[in-house]
């Protein structure tokens, strides 16, 4: 299949800044990995605006700080600490049990699937998958599907609820391995990567075309932070590198890298903005979407394979046990 760019659905501007997020109040969110970088910054954009959020974390420590740190720059934010591992089912199943008493109602409004681990050496997450597709994809799938009754309540409650997913650049040299998914035949951090953020994309795309077909009004969209400086990437593989190596190119690549506060405008945009449509994909505006404000951007050919994308779907419930029941089409 041909890798060729597929365009953006459209045109677009590329003025966006978060003083453009409306008013979020009387909205619930969920953002994963929500202790530094991304996260944390689209907690705290979200929290500014009004909306509750619920921060999840793996450290208790970690995620108090984070709370605590939101909590000073907003010092009316509405902001919760949960407790997320995505490498292990039993935790997501254990969220997913507890979120719904202390949401009520009218259920959970935006649930942001941003947490991730980068080109890490090879490992297994608890349920024995491959670390970076069991962390970044299938924990998040599971989450996802776990929470779908919130989100279809918020629904029922007369608003649009949206789920985004994060990708990455890396989506595009990413290739989904059937024969070999979990990569027990050959491992390279980085090709496993790439598979990881390409199924994190062909998940958002057909969690769209899901509901769509069962004539649900939640929005599924993704984003990708261009090349920023999170600890994703400074604590990931560029701090496995020897000291001098890694004074020197850490060095360049902030240079080179815009600010984690920046990489998450493209996600704030896809998060909250009322134009965004479900199956788009958002980036930074500038050259190779490295850095810039958030614009739509284009996928990989791959990305589109609808049939890999049925089978990765499947595959993915099978492993995880989580079917998305209720969006099952609706009868005619």
């Amino acid at each position: 299949m041909s890798d060729a760019p597929t365009p953006p659905p459209g045109p677009s501007t590329s003025g966006w800044t978060p003083e453009q997020v409306g008013d979020q109040s009387g909205r619930t969110a969920l953002v994963t990995g929500a202790t530094s970088g991304l996260g944390l910054e689209v907690s705290a954009v979200l929290a500014d605006a009004g909306a509750r959020v619920l921060m999840t974390a793996r450290s208790r420590a970690k995620g108090e700080a984070a709370v605590a740190e939101v909590r000073r720059r907003v010092p009316s934010a509405r902001v919760e600490l949960e407790m997320l591992d995505l490498a292990s089912l039993a935790s997501v199943t254990e969220l997913a049990q507890r979120l719904p008493e202390g949401l009520g109602a009218s259920g959970l409004d935006l649930l942001v699937n941003n947490a991730g681990v980068m080109a890490v050496p090879h490992a297994r997450t608890e349920d024995g998958f491959e670390l970076q597709l069991g962390t970044n994809f299938l924990g998040h799938f599971a989450l996802t599907g776990r929470l779908l009754g919130p989100l279809l309540a918020s629904e029922a409650a007369g608003r649009r609820p949206r789920v985004v997913a994060l990708s990455s650049m890396a989506h595009r040299f990413g290739r989904i391995t059937p024969q070999d998914l979990m990569r027990e035949k050959r491992y390279e951090a980085w090709s496993a990567y790439g598979q990881s953020k390409l199924a994190d994309l062909m998940f958002a795309l057909e969690l769209d075309r899901r509901t769509d077909r069962a004539g649900r009004e939640l929005v599924s969209v993704a984003a990708h932070p261009g090349i920023s400086a999170t600890n994703l990437f400074t604590g990931g593989p560029l701090g496995r590198l020897p000291g001098p190596v890694r004074g020197a190119l850490g060095r360049v690549g902030e240079a080179l890298m815009q600010s984690a506060e920046m990489g998450a405008w493209p996600v704030l945009r896809a998060a909250t903005a009322p134009d965004v449509v479900g199956g788009e994909y958002y980036g930074p505006a500038g050259a190779g979407e490295r850095s810039g404000p958030p614009v739509r951007v284009g996928t990989s050919a791959r990305a589109q394979d609808t049939d890999m994308a049925r089978w990765l779907w499947q595959e993915a419930v099978r492993l995880t046990g989580v079917d998305y029941a209720d969006l099952e089409p609706t009868p005619a």
